[in-house]
Order: C-alpha cells, then sequence, then structure tokens
C-alpha cells in the first residue's frame, strides 16, 4: 500500500441541481397525497387543514433550504480538508470528511470541525468535470498515518524518557495444570 496522499484538489460547490429536484419530488408526493385524501374523503375540517398548513410549510421549508445551500470551495491540501466560502472563515478549520452516499457523478458528503459542527454538501461532477476524478481520489484515499498529522503541540514538545518497572512474572510449571 502506497504512502502518498491522493494530491491537492480545489473543488466548487453550490447548489445541486440533484437536491433540488429531490426536495422537489418529495414536496410533489405530499401534495398529491393530500390531493389524494381529499378527493376519497370529500371533507374539509381540521385534519385537511392541519394537512394543508404541513404540506405548504414544507414546501416553504424546502425551498428555503434549496436557496441557502452553502456556495464555496472544498480544499484538499494532500492532508486535511478545508471548507472554504464567504460566510466561513476560509480555512480555519481542519475538517474531518465523511462519504454518505456515492452516486458516481454525486457524492454527498459530510464535513465535520473539531467542534462537532456538521455542513452537509451535494457534490456533482458537472461542478468542474475537469477536477471530479482528482476529488474522488483525495475523498477515498487513505491519509496516511505520520508524524505531520499529530497534533502541533506535540510536535513540538521536547521528547521524554519513559521507564517501565514491572516485577518478574513466575515462570508456569505446566505439568501441574488440571485439564
Amino acid at each position: 500500500m502506497s504512502t502518498h496522499n491522493a494530491p491537492p484538489v480545489v473543488y466548487p460547490l453550490g447548489r445541486s441541481h440533484f437536491q433540488g429536484w429531490f426536495l422537489l419530488g418529495f414536496w410533489v408526493a405530499g401534495l398529491l397525497s393530500l390531493l389524494l385524501w381529499f378527493y376519497v374523503t370529500r371533507q374539509l375540517d381540521w385534519r385537511m387543514d392541519l394537512a394543508v398548513a404541513a404540506v405548504v410549510g414544507a414546501g416553504v421549508a424546502a425551498r428555503a433550504g434549496w436557496n441557502s445551500a452553502p456556495a464555496g470551495q472544498l480544499a484538499w491540501d494532500g492532508e486535511v480538508w478545508r471548507w472554504e466560502s464567504l460566510s466561513y472563515q476560509t480555512g480555519i478549520a481542519e475538517q474531518e470528511l465523511s462519504v454518505i452516499a456515492d452516486f458516481q457523478q454525486l457524492l454527498l458528503l459530510r464535513l465535520e470541525n473539531h467542534a462537532g459542527a456538521k455542513l452537509w454538501l451535494w457534490v456533482e461532477r458537472r461542478a468542474s468535470p475537469e477536477r471530479w476524478l482528482d476529488l474522488r481520489r483525495a475523498v477515498y484515499s487513505p491519509q496516511k498515518s505520520s508524524a505531520t498529522s499529530l497534533p502541533r503541540n506535540l510536535l513540538q514538545a521536547e521528547p521524554q524518557l519513559a521507564v517501565a518497572v514491572s516485577s518478574p512474572v513466575p515462570p508456569v510449571d505446566v505439568t501441574q495444570i488440571k485439564s
């Protein structure tokens, strides 16, 4: 197995068309279910009012979520992942990246910083087809374990001598052990 990491890559991200169609499909399914329920029951009561409010609220929430999708760049420098955007302190925090779903032309990724904040990203090939394979290599490459992956305070600390003292273990006579 190689001890080299994938080469650095910066991948642009914005609103995902897949995510938009996915949310729209679920909303339309909810709307059709509501219309079918009304067609079958022909009742306008508080339950139907509540269902209409839920479908409208879900549509508004889906649209707002899609409009506020994070836009920026996902950057791999060969050792750590960084999220770079105008609304976030560019590249300050190191991120842990997890692949949640892989559809070959589309990835669902989760970035988590050391404070536990999570950012969910839909990454599409069409955003930058020329860098897509580089991104996939970086996402799936195992991180090498080296001194550079240790925390900075451990790298700067002076080495200390550790001594372990233990009492000798008496030998065991196997002929006296009962089966």
